[in-house]
C-alpha cells in the first residue's frame, strides 16, 4: 500500500474531497482530508466516513492511519 493509492481511494469514496496522505513505511500513514461532507459532523463520524472509503484495507494493508478531517472553511 502507498500514500497515493490511499489518497485516490479516499477522494474516490468522498466526492469533492481533497486528501493529503503521507507514510514512509507502507503501513503507517497520516492524512489530512478536506471535505464539505464533514460539515455538521463530529470528529468520530468524520473519521468513520474516511475509514469507510478504505474498507477492509484498514487493519490489514493499512496498519494505522492518523486523520485530520476538516471542512473547507476549517481548512482556510
Amino acid at each position: 500500500m502507498n500514500a497515493d493509492t490511499i489518497r485516490h481511494l479516499i477522494e474516490q469514496g468522498l466526492p469533492g474531497a481533497r486528501a493529503d496522505v503521507r507514510g514512509e513505511d507502507g503501513v503507517h500513514f497520516e492524512a489530512t482530508v478536506v471535505a464539505e461532507a464533514f460539515r455538521g459532523k463530529l470528529p468520530l463520524a468524520r473519521h468513520r466516513m474516511v475509514y469507510a472509503t478504505l474498507g477492509e484495507r484498514m487493519g490489514g494493508e493499512i496498519h494505522a492511519l492518523a486523520l485530520k478531517t476538516v471542512t473547507p472553511d476549517e481548512a482556510a
